[in-house]
């Protein structure tokens, strides 16, 4: 037992530093990327400087650590599994009556802590940086106005409505928003008023509409009832648990929003009438990178424990390398899918997950036990 316990300390150690290791390369070759990509887009900003850039590329850091946590677990734990195969630590290991599960388990526990680490702890911090990053991006170097401005400067929302009766809603629809500091504006705007069982109880138009702390205020709104003339043109103030910042948040990516905070702004999302796939798609794969962590660490091992005798290995690194990048398009595919609605959310996010551990598995049990 003690052999065991400390054969699996030794392994679990190397196997955590070969990752660090790759996590903070794998990151920092990708930033300069990102990071020479921003140079490029400020070289027409004058008000981009190089100092303005370099806070942006930095404040991005941890989302891209995240990203690439997934590589970095099976890049290094190739590299750490294939070294202790070539200095025969493994060989005598399994010589010695310790099975691959055995010493595997403690460095695949190593990789699922990573997991959970990167999104109980990483995730809050990579979605404060990554809003405020996104924030300063369409400030100094996008073309367009803003998130609104993507979506033609037209704002659909559904809210409750409890002015007319209990269980009311309200469906609005805005044309020209804009966004000046922290007021929204809209003009031409319809407001359908309806009960719980969507019959509609009144209408109204309005010239011109602002969203302040609490609910909408109306100007120039004119009320109309069925078998009604329309009311004279007077302000109407119409509840809301929306705010500029909600709305803003609902157009921005769901990386501005950590793990802890996506279930709520999701049942927010559905209660205002906007689309929550990208959110509760990006909730699930942060919940399913633990398990991701895990199963590249398998397929690592799985593709780097084939001993320099027996020939092949460059051929099994090449594999295992090929393999990450196959599982990581499935995963891009079923995440494109999951946004257009062609696949649900859950197996969208979980599916490449679980058929790569599978995978990996079967990789392991057939050199295991042939």
């Amino acid at each position: 037992m003690s052999f065991a316990v400390t054969l699996a300390w030794y392994i679990t150690r190397q196997f955590a530093l070969w990752v660090t290791a790759m996590l903070f390369g794998l990151t920092g070759l990708v930033s300069m990327f990102d990071f020479l990509e921003l140079l490029r887009r400020a070289a027409n900003k004058p008000d981009a400087t190089l100092g303005l850039v370099t806070e942006v590329a930095a404040l991005r850091l941890p989302y891209i650590a995240i990203q690439v946590l997934p590589f970095a677990v099976l890049v290094g734990g190739m590299l750490c599994f294939w070294r202790l195969t070539r200095s025969s630590e493994l060989i005598v290991a399994r010589a010695a009556g310790v099975s691959a599960w055995q010493f595997l388990a403690a460095p695949t526990a190593c990789a699922l802590l990573f997991g959970i680490t990167a999104t109980t702890v990483g995730s809050p911090l990579s979605s404060v940086m990554f809003a405020r990053a996104n924030t300063m991006e369409n400030e100094y170097l996008s073309t367009g106005g803003g998130p609104l401005a993507l979506h033609g400067g037209q704002l659909w929302l559904r809210q409750a409505d409890r002015s007319l009766v209990p269980h009311g809603v309200a469906i609005i629809h805005a044309h020209d928003v804009s966004l000046h500091g922290k007021q929204l504006t809209a003009r031409n705007v319809s407001v359908f008023r309806l009960n719980n069982d969507d019959q509609l109880l009144a209408r109204i138009e309005a010239g011109k509409a602002v969203l302040v702390q609490g609910g909408w205020r109306l100007r120039d709104a004119r009320t109309v009832r069925p078998d009604q003339a329309p009311s004279q043109p007077h302000a109407i103030d119409l509840p809301t648990d929306l705010t500029v910042t909600r709305v803003q948040d609902s157009f921005a990516p769901p990386n501005t929003l950590s793990v802890w905070a996506l279930p709520g702004f999701v049942a927010l999302l559905n209660r205002s009438g906007f689309s929550s796939i990208r959110h509760r798609l990006h909730f699930q794969a942060l919940l399913a990178l633990p398990l991701l962590a895990a199963t590249m660490a398998l397929v690592g091992a799985g593709f780097s424990m084939r001993p320099a005798r027996r020939g092949g290995v460059a051929r099994m690194i090449g594999g295992g390398v090929a393999a990450g990048f196959a599982l990581f398009m499935i995963s891009k595919l079923a995440e494109e899918f999951g946004q257009s609605g062609a696949l649900p959310v859950m197996l969208a996010a979980w599916a490449p997950t679980g058929a790569g551990l599978l995978m990996a598995i079967a990789l392991l049990l057939h050199m295991e036990d042939g």
